[in-house]
Parts: structure tokens; C-alpha cells; sequence
């Protein structure tokens, strides 16, 4: 790392034996032979083992080559929350030589059908739940082939049955839908075991995964994301964490959703290559029914972040779990704040690593070494992986001068889906990638985040765009004009206020937000609504967001 500390790039170890592979199949395949009857993933008490799950990508590569005519290059859309089908759908369409588009399942029709048409998807696997959204979008896009799953299908009769019947008759989580060409998810599995599969082969720069990333259009763009990109995060990954790790012996808490790039990068790939076994948590909200699933396993994994550490640390059950085998505690998605790593230390008795990363990047850039955690850093570069902080003008500046963070590795993406002008202004001739962040870096090799230059708001790890938000606000009738910031939370890490003028002086703040939710997954939805008479702007009639999110003067606020 950094031999001299005057350098101003800071540059992880070598990265090796990323040219072993050329696909991430062929790293599934690997880790198939090594651990073939240890447990891959577990969920609601259903544990496939890595044989089984290798079995069942086969059956349902299979059904996508005999039953539809997808070709290899073709995109499939997985919206699914933390459940088996998961990993199943995705090595198995990776298997057909797909590319694999996650998509999250609490957006709306609106965001869907942006996303569908976007990507040119031709397929797509739903839970049951959402059927209903997919209903009212699909003459907006591409899709030929629905595939519906419940939230039992991998489970064996007859607990598969009370599954789907609690949730659909009991709960009434299932809305009603009429889908008449959509098939079963299990009868497709069924039906490719009578067939035979035909693995595809893909190269090392073909596109994996679309994995969509917002933009300060406020339209999410696709990030392309090859194999070699994701293989190689696979492998920093391993470099950066696995030393905390035995191959084949770990049990991994993971109740983040395996559709955002953060979960689907370190459980359904860099668990899988080391051979280790992820209990996903299908409803982290439940904290009563998570907690009952955990003293089920002694665990030595849990991958989390602020909000999730803060709600499990604050109830007795949660404390009172046998936390002697928990070595490893990784936190992404959001900025760690000290308090909740020390609380987290405090109850479980493991420290918190915290590492940084962006879509773009697969995402893993930097990680805290397990060994030497610094809090308040994002660690240091990972395993290939060179950063570098410049000014406006894109000077390189020194060790310990705040700039934007830039990055360059093999994990950073292709580019952007369909916006080649969008890539050239992310990645300069050398591959570097702007993220936005403003950084500094420390003559120690670690690396802090000072502040964002974008005005990218997280709200418990997800991203949020103002304009999204502005757009779908000033759609009211009642709104002249809005803009969105993020505040400082301590749940959600921030928070999102809206700044509105409106030419109703009855408008409230809960008819904005029952108007926002329409059209906006639920963690874009503004917390705190502020009216005023008027908005900050520049000479040009740009909105001063930075000043709205720092000064006074409000004139009615709830």
C-alpha cells in the first residue's frame, strides 16, 4: 500500500488470479465441485445445498432454452425480495447466458416500467405480490415472458402450501392480478428437469448484470456490469474480508436485499466463491421474527448497516443471543456512524467493518482490514484497485487535501446501458471514475469521506436523486416549484426534506406525501416537508439545494 507518503495515489496489493476465470459461472461451477453438499443458502427455514442449487440453475436454464426464445445477450429481470428463488434464478439465467437485471420490488409502476423498457428486458421473474404492478406496465415494454413465483415455491409440500396460503388468504399480500401467459416459477423448474441444458459461453468483458443506478437526472441509469468486473470484486473481496473467514465453514447473516448491488456482490457471489452459507432474511423490518430466525444458527457473519444496527442493539431479545461464534460484522450502503459501531461492539462483542463502494464499482473500492479497523474511514483500497483525489479542475491534489474521490480497478463497470456520453463524462481515457464523493486521503493508506459533491441523498444505503423526487412533486397542481435535500438522521442515516411553493396556501404536508407515494418507493417519500414563499436560486435561476440545507428562514414547516 503507499510505500511513500508523499504519493498522492494510494494503490491496493496485486490482485491475483483474476484470469483463471472467464465467467462467473465458471466460479460457480468451481465452488459447486469444492462443496457440493455444504449448505449455499438458507431462507425461512429451506436450505439448498450447493449440488442442489446447482441442480436447480440447471433446471431453470433448461426451461429458458427449450420453453422461450431468449438468446444469450437478452435481459431477464429478477424482482424479487431475499428468498431462494433468488440465487437460483440468477445463476440459472447466467447459466443460459442472460443478463441478469435486478430490479428492487418495492417500486412503483412508474419506476418499473422506466427501468423494463430501459434495459429492453424480454423477461422477467416476479413474486406473486407484485404481480399486480407488472399487470398494468407490460404494454409499456419488451417483456414476452412473466414468470410468477410464491413466497413459498422452494419449500416442500405442505409447508409450501401454508406459506402461499397465509400470505395470500390470511395476509392478503397478494393483490389481484390477470397475467394469462405468466408461468409458474416451480412448474418451470418442474418442467426443466425433463429437459436438457446447454451452458453458455460467455467472455470475461461480456455484460453480466444491469444494475441500475439513479442519476442527477433523476432517471436511473443501467450500469453494465461484466464478468470480469464482478470476478474481480469477487476476489478483492476475498483479499479484503476473507482472511476473517474459514472457506466452506461460515454462516452468513444477510438481511440486506440481494437485488441492491451491495448484497448481491458479497452473498450471491463472493459467499458462493469462498463456499459459505447465507441465511437470507426475506423481512428484516419484522426485528421480532428476525431475532427468532438468528437463535436458530450460530452465526459467525452479519452484514448490515446503521439503521439495522441501531433497531436489533435496542431490544432485549437481540441482546440476549449467543453471540460466541460472530467474527465478522461488515457495514456498507451508508456512512457508519461511530455511535452505532461502538453499540454493536458493545452488545455483540465484534467489531464493525466498514468498507465504501458504488454501483459503478461492483461495488467494493476500499475495506476496513478486520484487524485494524479505523473508525470513520472507509478503509483502504482494495486488491487492484488505485484511488486518487482531484480538484475542480481535475488536478491530482496531495495526501490530506478534501477532493473528489476517483477511482480505478477492474471492477469498474462497462459503462452506462444505451448512454455512451453518460460513461465519458464518468470515465476518463485511463479509466478512472469520478464518484462524486469528496475524500481525503491519509498518509496511512486509509481513506475518509468528508462530504458528496452530488447531491446524492442515502437514505438507509439506498440511493435518492432530488430531481426524481422535484419531478414527481411538481406534478401537483397545487406546486409551483420544490426542491428535495438530505438532512442528517440517526435511524436512516439521513433523512429527506422537501422545500416547497405552492400556490395553495392550504396545501399540507400530508396530502404532498400521500401524492409522493404514488408515484415514489416508499424510502424516496420525504420525511419533512418545508413551505416557503420562494427558493434560493443562482443568477441563472438554478435552486441552491446547499443552501437550503444549511440556512434559515422558513415560513411554515411540517
Amino acid at each position: 500500500m503507499n510505500e511513500h507518503a508523499t504519493d498522492p495515489i494510494l494503490v491496493g496489493q496485486p490482485l491475483e488470479g483474476l484470469e483463471q476465470y472467464s465467467s462467473v459461472m465458471d466460479v460457480f461451477q468451481t465452488s459447486v465441485e469444492r462443496y457440493g453438499d455444504r449448505p449455499a443458502f438458507t431462507c425461512m427455514g429451506q436450505t439448498l445445498s450447493y449440488t442442489e442449487l446447482d441442480r436447480q440453475t440447471q433446471h431453470f436454464a433448461a426451461w429458458l432454452q427449450h420453453e422461450t426464445d431468449l438468446e444469450p445477450g437478452d435481459r431477464i429481470a429478477i424482482q424479487l425480495p431475499n428468498v431462494l428463488q433468488f440465487p437460483v434464478a440468477v445463476f440459472g439465467a447466467l447459466r443460459a447466458g442472460l443478463i441478469v437485471v435486478n430490479t428492487n420490488p418495492l417500486y412503483t409502476e412508474r419506476e418499473m416500467a422506466h427501468q423494463f423498457k430501459d434495459s429492453g428486458a424480454k423477461a422477467i421473474l416476479i413474486l406473486a405480490n407484485m404481480a399486480a404492478k407488472v399487470e398494468k406496465i407490460l404494454d409499456r415494454t419488451d417483456i414476452k415472458h412473466v414468470l410468477v413465483t410464491e413466497l413459498g415455491d422452494m419449500h416442500g409440500f405442505p409447508k409450501r402450501q401454508l406459506i402461499n396460503t397465509v400470505v395470500k388468504y390470511v395476509k392478503k399480500m397478494v393483490p389481484a392480478y390477470s397475467l394469462p401467459m405468466a408461468v409458474s416459477f416451480r412448474q418451470a423448474l418442474v418442467k426443466g428437469q425433463g429437459l436438457s441444458h446447454q451452458d453458455v459461453s460467455r467472455q470475461a468483458e461480456d455484460v453480466a448484470a444491469l444494475q441500475y443506478t439513479g442519476g442527477t437526472t433523476g432517471r436511473a441509469k443501467g450500469t453494465m456490469l461484466t464478468h470480469r468486473n464482478l470476478i474481480a470484486n469477487m476476489f478483492q473481496a476475498r483479499e479484503a474480508i476473507g482472511p476473517a473467514l474459514a472457506d466452506g465453514n461460515e454462516t452468513i447473516i444477510a438481511p440486506l436485499p440481494v437485488y441492491h448491488i451491495y448484497t448481491f456482490t458479497v452473498n450471491c457471489l463472493f459467499m458462493v466463491e469462498t463456499g459459505n452459507h447465507s441465511v437470507l432474511i426475506t423481512n428484516p423490518r419484522d426485528l421480532e421474527g428476525f431475532v427468532k430466525e438468528l437463535k436458530k444458527y450460530r452465526f459467525s457473519g452479519f452484514i448490515g448497516l446503521n439503521t439495522l444496527f441501531n433497531a436489533l442493539c435496542n431490544r432485549d431479545d437481540f441482546r440476549q443471543l449467543d453471540f460466541s461464534q460472530l467474527k465478522l460484522t461488515i457495514s456498507g450502503g451508508m456512512a457508519l456512524t461511530k455511535a452505532a459501531a461502538q453499540r454493536w461492539e458493545e452488545v455483540t462483542g465484534c467489531p464493525v467493518a466498514e468498507g465504501y463502494g458504488m454501483t459503478e464499482t461492483s461495488p467494493i473500492v476500499s475495506f476496513n482490514p478486520v484487524d485494524a479497523i479505523q473508525l470513520g474511514t472507509i478503509g483502504k483500497p482494495v486488491a487492484g484497485t488505485s484511488v486518487k483525489v482531484i480538484d475542480d479542475d481535475g488536478n491530482m491534489l496531495p495526501l490530506g487535501e478534501p477532493g473528489e474521490l476517483c477511482v480505478q480497478g477492474p471492477q469498474v463497470m462497462k459503462g452506462y446501458w444505451n448512454l455512451p456520453e453518460e460513461t465519458q463524462k464518468a470515465i476518463d481515457a485511463d479509466g478512472w471514475i469520478r464518484t462524486g464523493d469528496v475524500a481525503v486521503l491519509q498518509d496511512d493508506g486509509y481513506i475518509r469521506i468528508v462530504d458528496r459533491k452530488k447531491d446524492l441523498i442515502i437514505v438507509s444505503g439506498f440511493n435518492v436523486y432530488p430531481n426524481e423526487i422535484e419531478d414527481v412533486v411538481t406534478g401537483h397542481p397545487d406546486v409551483v416549484e420544490a426542491a428535495a435535500v438530505g438532512i442528517p438522521d440517526d435511524n436512516a442515516g439521513e433523512a429527506i426534506k422537501l422545500f416547497v411553493v405552492s400556490r395553495n396556501p392550504e396545501l399540507d404536508a400530508e396530502t404532498l406525501r400521500a401524492w409522493c407515494k404514488k408515484e415514489l418507493t416508499g424510502y424516496k417519500v420525504p420525511k419533512f416537508v418545508e413551505f416557503r414563499d420562494e427558493l434560493p436560486k443562482t443568477n441563472v435561476g438554478k435552486v441552491l439545494r446547499r443552501e437550503l440545507r444549511d440556512g434559515p428562514a422558513p415560513t411554515r414547516e411540517s
